[in-house]
């Protein structure tokens, strides 16, 4: 167990709609959210990035030239901040996320390290969107780990399921990657893992034992139970706009510093530490 509790703040996500809800877009919006998640106890800002104006922001961009200005904001407003930079992309066309990793170097990425049919069933029983896949080929996983080792980025392996849990491990056995091991367990996708509590220590059997490790929930209220069980296993803690509006007592919130609040409040509860920027790249071996 890690006596010191690493929180990652998930900005702001893919798709969410800023005119429907406060997710920050602009380099300036992005930099006020990090700063509030920064004082809240955030070292690491996991980004996400949006078509800029005269565009609404709700569209993904991989234009190198808008990762680089909302990165420099960001450092520029929370000192020694850890960058962890998104790189999903479904399609055979990822070479933008590649040239955003490749071109600016960020200490940690997402790699996610498997395939899942992304689905959703609304109430009246018909598909939310219509049934796709969410494609992560080991040949698409490897042109990211190339590139990501070729920088000194450590990839944040995001498992959807449990095959995808021993997936990485696979890739470590056959030397796609050597580096410092960190998985993400993505739970309360409806077609991925649930928000189960009770599947932890599970995941925690599955995973290389000298890996980290942390927990993105992703629902409503229903997922602070997995949250303080994480900090209670010794997991490093996400939350943040991406994930979650809702605090445990179901009230709604407005900013990422109220979530980062919350989530710091679970750590401490465990009997645990919040971690530094400084700290954190101790614990997981960024050269930076």
């Amino acid at each position: 167990m890690s006596d010191k509790a690493v929180i990652t703040c998930a900005l702001n996500g893919v798709l969410t709609d800023p005119r429907q809800h406060k997710v920050p877009v602009t380099p300036e919006q992005m930099a006020r959210e990090a700063r509030a998640a920064f004082d809240a106890g955030a070292s690491i800002m996991h980004i996400h990035l949006r078509q800029q104006a005269p565009n609404k922001g709700h569209l993904p961009s991989w234009d190198v030239s808008v990762s680089r200005e909302i990165q420099q904001a960001i450092r520029e407003a929370c000192p020694g901040v850890i960058i962890n930079h998104t790189s999903g992309v479904s399609g055979p066309n990822y070479s933008g996320a590649l040239d955003c990793i490749r071109e600016t170097r960020p200490e940690i990425a997402a790699c996610n390290a498997g395939s899942l049919n992304y689905l959703k069933v609304k109430a009246d029983n018909s598909w939310a969107w219509p049934p796709m896949m969410f494609d992560n080929a080991v040949e698409k996983v490897k042109d990211y780990l190339d590139v990501m080792n070729a920088v000194g980025t450590i990839p944040e392996f995001e498992c959807f399921d449990v095959g995808i849990v021993r997936c990485v491990g696979m890739y470590h056995q056959v030397g796609m990657y050597k580096g410092p091991l960190e998985y993400n367990f993505v739970m309360g996708v409806a077609s991925g893992m649930p928000s189960d509590p009770e599947l932890l220590p599970i995941l925690l059997k599955l995973k290389r034992p000298e890996a980290h490790w942390q927990v993105t929930a992703i629902g409503r209220e229903e997922i602070w139970p997995l949250h303080q069980r994480c900090a209670d296993l010794g997991g490093h803690l996400r939350t943040g706009l991406e994930d979650t509006f809702y605090l445990a007592d179901g009230r709604k919130v407005t900013s990422n510093g109220q979530l980062i609040e919350a989530i710091a409040a679970c750590a401490r509860r465990a009997g645990r530490d919040i971690a530094s920027p400084a700290e954190a790249r101790k614990i997981f071996g960024t050269n930076r």
